[in-house]
């Protein structure tokens, strides 16, 4: 299972969903009814999953299932 796919199954469980119906046009509180406690939630499982730290301005900038998935990936580059 790759990252992408971990992070799905993790928003979904947080959601209550099934990872398959997991999209990543979705957008965390309209779509996924996401609000701040599973937010925080969230955040603190991928940073605990990945071994990475989402900042307060990167965080503040996920909106969307594909907002997480390419912020995971930046996050997950070694700096250049």
């Amino acid at each position: 299972m790759n990252r992408s796919e971990i992070a799905i199954e993790i928003i979904a469980r947080i959601a209550g969903r099934p990872a398959e119906s997991i999209d990543p046009e979705m957008e965390l509180v309209a779509d996924l009814d996401m609000d701040s406690a599973r937010s925080l939630e969230l955040l603190v499982e991928l940073e605990d999953r990945f071994g990475i730290e989402i900042d307060d301005g990167n965080a503040a900038d996920l909106h969307t299932v594909g907002d997480v998935l390419t912020t995971i990936a930046a996050l997950d580059q070694p700096p250049a």
